[in-house]
């Protein structure tokens, strides 16, 4: 121990700031399926000698490590890069140390600048040679003992070789490492699969997939539907809970407290005589029927079944027969209902995480996961994270993943800033926000720089809906149909995963059940509805069009890349995103402002864009295929609510103009 603690003394390398790291290395980056990690650090030395340093990575379950040499940027800040190709868990840390040859190359070179004699340093160079070939095999050997004896030869030839790239990089390769700095921290890497990064969710209630009233949708019907929710380009199909649903102070319609014999209750509500949270809902159909309609969905229109997990039971739940030590007692022996005072729902129980017997419970609410797992599903959104422990997330999800690799968990939190963070750095691999209620240029513009831009881009990816089944909006009640087209084009391109609750997204429903509520009137939540998709003002096409272009333009199927651009009209919103070698340029110019006409400048860096300011470039509206020819920095636009309130501009960096066709003419 005492040897150990001189020889650490004489690594003289320092390995500093290094990023990507979540709090101090506590918790995992996030990255998907042939996505590069960029490491940078602050490494350096007392003194004047040259350091050397690499990124070492490796998956989990490997015992060698793969080494990438890091680049000098400035100020003693390194970067390297490594791709991650296999789902699970990766691991990297940095290694730094004094490189004698690197320093007498350096050294060398500015003396042979200099004009100084240097036949005494091309001995002392060979000998370092020499050394590294002793621990060299077959050519490389061969070859570092001729660059050796070139180098003893000395003259210009023997310069030459000293100063070779060649021999640069066999002395990276065999020289001796001594009093090597390893970062203490093995920093790790979650890789999902590519869905986990892009994709665009539906949510649909099955018992609403009938089309006729007071008659309960099943899994067949909503087989019948899969054709309609392809059409649009949706990948992922969200199911509300599936389960059968309490009795037992059931809501009615519009959350009444008190329900009419025929009211269908809140699928959230789970639990009844007929099962819990491994049953299915009688009326919707069988578990076969189940496994058929995730089957279909996912071989005949590339879509992914998610499931609604909600822990928390009706009164009706066998859980709280079989067992009410899950649950906490009020003290006149009744089981405590869930609140959010004032607002009472008695209709449901939440579990006691606090309870003596929580590893029993623990289990048993993982082996919900698997058992759906098995039936096929691979993604879900789970409910209210942010009221459960997060001890239980943590080890809930790792568990699964090492078992499941592929499964994508998505928070439905929303709630503070530092809680809904620290969910995704447990494991959610994606996360609600607070996109719904961002709406002005400079809310969009802070809160998107927050989320693509600081190191929340390491381990958060956001899921932007403009609506869900709890929130309608102010700016879609009020806005009308160009609100809901403007937060489409928002959500679709501002991330690159996305979701709508729909039909009543793409049909517009927007009456609230009351002024200055979020809840729409007559709730799907608590009643069977009857949904005229294929109505003439549907957004159907739009929708349609939209996923298309997202599934076309590589740039928009990540949240890298984005950038926000000036214009002279706060109720214009401009940005881009762009490919990481430009071959795919995106702008997107949105009126904000649902009821008027807005125009104003555009502002683009074309430098950044790569686009030469002295010529003109096209910019092709993907939506209406319209193309305009673009010169310099400064633009004009022109955006009217009523027939289409934005632009998603592919960007042609060099068109041809009269004087190129005399040129080949």
């Amino acid at each position: 121990m005492q040897r150990q603690r001189i020889e650490m003394q004489r690594n003289r390398a320092v390995i500093e700031h290094v990023q990507p790291e979540i709090d101090g290395g506590r918790f995992p980056i996030k990255r998907v399926r042939g996505e590069k990690v960029t490491v940078e650090a602050d490494i350096f030395t007392d003194g004047h000698e040259a350091v050397s340093c690499v990124l070492c990575y490796r998956r989990e379950g490997d015992r060698d490590w793969t080494e990438v040499p890091m680049v000098l940027l400035a100020n003693d800040r390194w970067r390297a890069e490594f791709t991650v190709t296999e789902l699970g868990i990766y691991y990297y840390t940095l290694r730094a140390w004094l490189d004698p040859f690197k320093s007498w190359a350096r050294d060398l070179a500015k003396r042979v600048q200099a004009g100084q004699d240097v036949s005494v340093d091309l001995l002392i160079g060979a000998g370092m040679v020499e050394a590294a070939g002793r621990g060299a095999q077959g050519q490389d050997k061969a070859r570092l003992h001729e660059l050796a004896a070139a180098m003893r030869a000395g003259g210009e030839a023997g310069v030459g070789c000293a100063l070779s790239e060649e021999l640069a990089g066999l002395m990276y390769r065999y020289a001796e490492r001594r009093h090597v700095t390893t970062y203490p921290v093995e920093l790790a890497v979650v890789v999902d699969r590519v869905r986990a990064r892009f994709s665009a969710w539906y949510e649909m209630f099955p018992r609403s997939c009938w089309g006729k009233p007071c008659e309960h949708g099943t899994f067949r019907d909503c087989e019948q539907r899969l054709p309609y929710i392809a059409s649009m380009g949706f990948d992922v199909l969200y199911l509300p809970p599936i389960h059968p649903i309490g009795r037992t102070k059931r809501k009615g319609k519009n959350n009444r407290v008190v329900a009419e014999p025929d009211d269908v209750g809140s699928p959230w509500a789970i639990g009844s005589e007929e099962g819990g949270h491994k049953s299915i809902h009688p009326r919707l159909g069988t578990l076969e029927d189940f496994r058929r309609l995730v089957s279909v969905a996912r071989e005949q229109y590339g879509i992914e079944v998610a499931l609604d997990i909600a822990f928390q039971c009706s009164p009706d739940h066998p859980y709280v027969r079989e067992h009410p030590e899950w649950f906490r007692k009020r003290p006149d022996g009744s089981i405590q209902y869930a609140e959010n005072p004032p607002k009472k729902y008695e209709d449901i129980y939440p579990f006691d995480f606090e309870t003596e017997h929580w590893r029993e419970l623990w289990e048993e609410l993982r082996s919900i996961f698997i058992y759906w797992i098995e039936q096929g599903v691979r993604i879900f959104r789970v409910d209210n994270p942010h009221t459960k422990p997060f001890r239980f997330w943590e080890w809930v999800i790792n568990t699964i993943k090492q078992q499941y690799a592929d499964v994508i968990f998505l928070s439905e939190a929303f709630t503070r800033p530092k809680v809904m963070y620290h969910l995704a750095k447990l494991g959610f691999t994606q996360s609600y926000n607070y996109f719904p209620w961002r709406n002005t240029k400079w809310e969009l513009t802070e809160y998107f720089t927050e989320l693509t831009r600081t190191e929340v881009k390491e381990y958060f990816r956001p899921n932007l809906w403009p609506n869900t089944p709890d929130i309608l909006t102010e700016y879609l009640q009020l806005g009308g149909r160009p609100a809901f087209i403007i937060r489409l084009v928002l959500a679709a391109t501002l991330g690159a995963s996305y979701g709508i609750y729909g039909p009543a997204f793409e049909l517009c429903v927007n009456t609230p059940v009351a002024p200055g509520k979020e809840e729409y009137l007559d709730s799907e939540k608590y009643e069977v509805k009857v949904w005229e998709v294929d109505r003439a003002d549907s957004l159907r096409p739009l929708i349609a069009r939209v996923n298309l272009i997202r599934r076309e333009n590589p740039a928009l199927q990540t949240n890298e890349g984005l950038r926000f651009h000036p214009t002279s009209n706060e109720q214009i919103i401009a940005y881009s995103k762009s490919t990481e070698d430009k071959s795919n340029i995106m702008l997107m110019v949105v009126n904000l402002d649902p009821h008027h006409t807005q125009s104003g400048w555009v502002e683009l860096p074309l430098h950044e864009l790569d686009i030469d300011p002295h010529q003109p470039f096209e910019v092709h509206d993907l939506l209406t295929d319209a193309r305009y020819l673009w010169s310099g920095a400064h633009n004009y636009v022109e955006l009217n609510p009523h027939t289409l309130p934005a632009h998603i501009f592919s960007l042609r960096r060099r068109v041809r103009t009269e004087q190129d066709y005399d040129y080949y003419m």
